[in-house]
């Protein structure tokens, strides 16, 4: 068999020595073409010693090359496997095989089928030394594992059939699986869309984030609203992970910049700790490429804890090494209100900390910078492996590209200096030079809290020499600014730097500051003697010339000295503002491009967020609208019409070529497909409201329309306009008869998702809102079946695989101009769902494809926005009668004892923090309510709400994961496909 990547020759990392190994996998599948090999030993679950001899034998004529495509798999050697890791990889007591046992030992099983893709593909990769994309994220959303796995390998009917032989279903053993808690909304979800499209189309890359222990929380609505508690996704391991105990790389933060007599800069002293490398394999569909996402756990030394302290009954002074390394003394929050147990913030403990306190703050920024540090080293290990012994750093972008997603990775230019410098020797024109070429930068919204900012008094004390690295960064884009803008108008100039900076609110370097130093105007004008000179003396006497030059610029000078009386600094910091690192400029100018992630996103992108770049460097500003991946979001959540696309589009061919969709356009109109298409939905919806029951108590009627907004809680996602327009329809229906009501109004089912991060107040009173709502409304006997409100607690990716496939309306209602793109729209009209929303992020692209006529919308337009917030500030705005209805029916008190002022209140007055309805609920609402009589109207006609939704999934094919990636790879990263043979 083929040398494999961890079971390499031993090499040696300048960071940290470390060897890979790696034993040869007891089990495992192969999959040639479209077909698949299976190897296997000999299982038995009676006795290990009894099979030792033959297991050995049997390994060592795998090891020896002996072919490997000789068994098909069927279930009854899955089965074998299955039992093999119950009795010999268990977690579990050997008693019983129930449900957690059987997916864990299921699991492995499949793990086993990857591993040898998994090291036949990176065995390639370093014989032909191609160049890999890296992808760097502090968020992947994975969800469910199993299924993903066993549907990329096409073994899903031969795992149902074994898991039957052993007494159990597919579906509950899949159910046993927790998501991994990497992640929390969008951002995550897309990177892992984008490992999904990567491994299918056989492009070479890796993902990097970061392991954490207890994810954002675990939600659970009750009486008071949303409560957070810790995550236990890794409580029982996880079956998908291999530990690379032998790759980890250092991490400093704290210390000290020292130089030596010969001007080299060191980085000594301060906290040290170790990050180590798990690894996940992310199969592709149909392919034997299996590529990798790395995850980085930290630890410490075990010379760190004091041994003679603890023993000396010292305790914590025994641990204070350890916890300055990996923790902060200030617990994030209780676990529950009865435990005493506190939750140290670990560095991969918890995605995004609270960051209120200084402790928060610097956690979050030991987290990005751990992240980045480990992944560079790593980066940088396998370049120096597969260059050999000539290694010519010139050539690092030509086989590297790094991809920043969003600003939590912004280190990784510095980084990549400091090791380039300090650790390879290069100078500093060299490795700027290459980090710009290597390095890329993702920008996925505009909103502030996006666009970070990190105290400079903070990084300068965690990080010394990355602050260093940032200055020169910033001199540098200061002297382009200065070479594009010329110093006769200084007031550009000025306006250029402050808006450009990396650095904020600090003082400009000596050389520059002194351009804008005004010298008052002398009475005495210096007489200047007119020389008459030919083209014939210039060349002729050039030395002579020079030297009279000289001497006439130092008269000048004289002059000058005499003249200039010095003012202070146009430019100079103010006292009272904060010294501040603009993590998102230091993107932009420490990369090579820049894109956002939908048409109408990048335009805000170059014409408002970073218009100033823009002008400067046209050529780095790219659009790559965002992309969901198909297989995870129809084909293998939605089977029903997975099938009923394949028999009508006449093959499964649009699984990996969603442009095949576009085929069902003709036939929108069949009754044949219509009635399938109606059968498949609500057999979904079937689905849901068994869903809902369980998680939530509540019933709903599955010939009502299913209405979804499931999405992160943010209010410029306006949740608050739905419920609001939700709280007007009830209050309507209560003025009605049961006859007229019957009569105005579709039956509704409102199901709601989505978490409101722990700090962040409004959002979270929003979620109370909307139980409080569904609380009156779903116990209001007068109103029964024709209207139901549910917040589906703990949203995440198995939820919405359940939720979405059952959907008729979704909405995506965002202020225009705010979102930069969402991919749960794709994902909605992928599966046949209506959309309700404004012209925003990747609205506009999906009602172009599918048709204005199949998509309802409302609201203002993204140009108007800054006019209306204007107007409202000027106390020009008036709101309209049935808005103001609604938040007086709210404050009376309908929904429960709660006070809503402050969230009533936000939506009132026309200035200050917290009000004057900043996300324009107000001005949209009558627009929304009154697009919503139109969604009732289409609904009654059947027919056309099913043609719409077939077209809906036809429109849809743009938006694959499949496409975005293409052209990341096109454009940015330079890479292309590479098949394994």
């Amino acid at each position: 068999m083929a040398s494999l990547p961890f079971s390499a020759t031993s090499f040696h990392s300048t960071f940290i020595g470390f060897n890979y190994k790696a034993r040869n996998p007891d089990f495992f599948f192969i999959r040639n073409g479209s077909s698949f090999a299976f190897s296997r030993r000999k299982f038995s679950v009676k006795s290990v010693a009894s099979d030792q001899k033959q297991d050995l034998k049997d390994e060592a004529q795998i090891t020896e090359g002996a072919s490997l495509d000789t068994f098909v798999p069927d279930s009854a050697s899955i089965a074998s496997s299955i039992k093999y890791h119950a009795e010999f990889t268990p977690s579990f007591s050997p008693d019983h095989f129930k449900l957690p046992k059987a997916f864990y030992a299921t699991a492995e099983s499949v793990r086993d089928s990857l591993i040898i893709n998994w090291n036949a593909t990176y065995d390639y990769y370093e014989k032909n030394n191609v160049k890999q994309a890296y992808y760097l994220s502090m968020e992947f959303l994975q969800g469910r594992a199993l299924l993903n796995a066993i549907g990329n390998l096409e073994l899903t009917g031969a795992y149902a059939e074994a898991l039957k032989k052993l007494g159990h279903n597919l579906e509950d053993i899949a159910r046993e699986e927790p998501d991994a808690a990497l992640g929390n909304g969008g951002l995550g979800r897309l990177a892992s869309c984008f490992l999904d499209s990567l491994a299918t189309l056989n492009y070479p890359a890796w993902g990097y984030g970061l392991r954490y222990k207890y994810g954002l929380f675990k939600q659970y609505i009750t009486k008071d609203g949303q409560e957070e508690v810790a995550e236990s996704w890794l409580e029982m391991g996880n079956p998908w992970e291999l530990v690379r105990n032998d790759v980890s790389y250092p991490v400093k933060f704290y210390g000290e910049v020292v130089s030596s007599p010969e001007g080299v800069k060191e980085w000594v002293g301060g906290e040290d700790i170790t990050a180590v490398a798990y690894d996940v394999p992310i199969p592709g569909y149909k392919t034997k490429t299996t590529i990798n996402l790395r995850l980085w756990s930290t630890k410490v030394a075990p010379e760190k804890f004091d041994l003679s302290a603890y023993n000396a009954g010292d305790h914590a002074k025994a641990y204070s090494a350890m916890k300055n390394a990996e923790k902060t003394s200030n617990p994030v929050f209780v676990i529950n209100s009865h435990s005493n147990f506190l939750r140290p913030k670990q560095i991969c403990y918890i995605l995004y900390p609270g960051d209120e306190s200084l402790e928060g703050k610097t956690l979050r920024l030991k987290q990005q910078y751990t992240l980045c540090s480990a992944s560079l080293q790593d980066i940088i290990a396998r370049y120096e492996r597969r260059s050999g012994e000539s290694v010519t750093w010139e050539n690092l972008p030509d086989k590297v590209a790094v991809q920043m997603n969003d600003t939590h990775p912004t280190l990784c230019i510095p980084e990549l200096i400091r090791i380039l410098i300090d650790v390879k020797g290069l100078s500093w024109e060299q490795a700027w030079n290459i980090t710009q070429r290597t390095v890329a930068y993702t920008n996925h919204t505009v909103l502030p809290e996006a666009l970070e900012k990190w105290s400079l008094e903070l990084m300068q004390e965690l990080l010394p020499r990355h602050v260093e690295i940032i200055r020169m960064i910033d001199e540098e884009l200061i002297q382009t600014i200065i070479d594009e803008y010329g110093t006769e108008d200084l007031d550009l100039l000025q306006e250029k730097l402050k808006q450009m900076r990396i650095l904020d609110n600090i003082e400009l370097p000596e050389s520059v500051a002194d351009l804008f130093v005004k010298p008052e105007k002398s009475s005495v004008e210096p007489i200047v003697e007119a020389v008459e000179s030919t083209e014939e003396d210039d060349v002729s006497d050039e030395e002579t010339e020079a030297t009279a030059g000289e001497d006439q610029l130092e008269e000048e000078e004289d002059v000058e000295e005499e003249s200039e009386v010095p003012l202070p600094p146009v430019i100079e910091p103010s006292p009272k503002l904060p010294k501040m690192v603009r993590m998102a400029n230091l993107c932009v100018a420490g990369g090579h491009a820049v894109n956002g992630v939908a048409e109408i996103h990048s335009e805000i992108v170059k014409n408002e967020v970073f218009n100033d770049f823009y002008q400067l460097w046209p050529e780095k500003f790219q659009n790559k609208t965002n992309g969901v991946t198909p297989r995870r979001w129809i084909r293998f959540c939605n089977p029903d019409l997975s099938k009923i696309i394949t028999k009508w589009t006449g093959s499964e061919d649009w699984v990996v070529n969603t442009e095949n969709l576009a085929k069902l356009r003709k036939f929108a109109d069949n009754e044949d497909l219509q009635s399938e298409w109606r059968e498949a939905k609500r057999r979904n919806k079937v689905k849901v409201a068994s869903f809902l029951r369980e998680k939530t108590g509540y019933i709903v009627n599955p010939d009502s329309m299913f209405d979804v907004q499931i999405k992160r809680i943010h209010e410029y996602k306006r949740q608050l306009l739905n419920i609001l327009g939700i709280v007007y329809r009830y209050k309507k229906m209560k003025e009605m008869s049961h006859e007229e009501r019957t009569e105005n109004f579709v039956p509704r089912v409102c199901i709601f998702g989505g978490k409101a991060f722990a700090t962040y107040v409004q959002a979270k009173r929003i979620v109370k809102f909307i139980t409080d709502v569904g609380n009156t409304v779903n116990h209001d006997p007068e109103i029964g079946d024709l209207l139901k409100v549910v917040f589906v607690p703990d949203y995440n990716v198995s939820v919405a695989e359940i939720l979405i496939p059952g959907s008729e309306l979704s909405q995506h209602i965002s202020t225009a101009g705010m979102e930069a793109s969402g991919t749960s729209n794709m994902k909605f009209a992928m599966n046949g769902c209506i959309l309700i929303g404004t012209l925003d992020g990747a609205n506009v692209e999906i009602r172009q494809e599918v048709g204005e006529d199949n998509f309802f919308l409302f609201g203002a337009e993204a140009h108007e926005i800054a006019g209306l917030r204007k107007e409202r500030a000027e106390g020009k705005f008036v709101p309209d009668p049935r808005f103001e209805e609604v938040k007086a029916y709210v404050r009376s008190g309908v929904f429960g004892p709660y006070n809503y002022d402050e969230l009533m209140g936000s939506l009132e007055g026309n200035e200050g923090y917290g009000r004057a309805d900043y996300f324009l609920v107000g001005k949209d609402f009558p627009g929304y309510i009154e697009c919503q009589d139109e969604v009732d109207e289409a609904y009654r006609d059947q027919k056309r709400w099913t043609k719409m939704m077939i077209l809906n999934t036809a429109g849809s094919y743009k938006f694959s994961s499949d496409r975005t990636i293409r052209e990341y790879a096109r454009d940015i990263w330079g890479i292309d496909p590479v098949v394994l043979p």
